[in-house]
This record gives C-alpha cells, structure tokens and sequence, in this order.
C-alpha cells in the first residue's frame, strides 16, 4: 500500500516538484496552497490515510509552525513526521520548528534526491 504525504506550499512550483518527486519515487501525493487549506485536507481525511506532511514555514494565512501545532493537536498525527521546508535557517527558528513539533527540516532550495533521501530516511515507501 502506498504511503500518502500531504505537501504544504504557497509556490505552485514547489508543490509540483514535490508532487513528481515524490509520486516517482511510489508516494501518494496531497495538495495543499497553505496551512489553512492543509489543515482542512487533515480534517476531512482519516488520520491513517496521511502518513506524512511536508510544510513550507512562510505562507499566507498560516504558517508552517502554526500548522505544525494545528496537526500535533489533531487525534493520531502527534507521532507523524512532518517536514519543514524553508529559505530560514536561523537557529530560532528551527528551534520553535522543533518545539511545535517538527520532527525534521530540510531548507530551500533542495533537489530531488535530497527529498527523497530525507522522506524514505523518516517514511520508508
């Protein structure tokens, strides 16, 4: 059975790379433009059919942490991985990433198989 990420980013371009890595490498691909539609998606999907959310930090309507806290709250996802993508790398920053809740971080611009090498390291496919 393939595994589903939910892939959270206000780029259309980001989300599209996203979705033909990771359907390339045999994942299930979501959607979502930001954290409010995210967090909509998370709502309306039984918790065991995402496995894994990958978020970008800076978004409109909601950032990356506010969703991380958002999906930590929600029954069955504290213990899934969630990915933080971003330009930042201030040390304060990954630090409250952390402390909402992400379990890993991978920063802007990344390749492909950089990607892929962080996602099957935390979810095996």
């Amino acid at each position: 059975m393939k595994k589903t990420v939910l892939a959270v980013d206000d780029s259309a371009t980001v989300r599209e790379v996203l979705r033909t890595t990771l359907e390339g490498a045999g994942y299930r691909v979501m959607l979502a433009s930001d954290g409010v539609e995210a967090k909509k998606k998370i709502s309306n999907t039984p918790e065991n059919h995402i496995d894994m959310v990958l978020t970008d930090l800076n978004m409109p309507n909601m950032n990356g942490i506010e969703l991380i806290r958002e999906v930590r709250q929600q029954p069955g996802y504290r213990f899934k991985p969630i990915m933080m993508l971003t330009n930042e790398n201030q040390a304060d920053i990954k630090k409250e990433g952390k402390a909402a809740g992400a379990s890993c971080w991978l920063n802007k611009p990344f390749s492909p198989e950089k990607l892929l090498a962080v996602v099957q390291m935390v979810l095996p496919a």
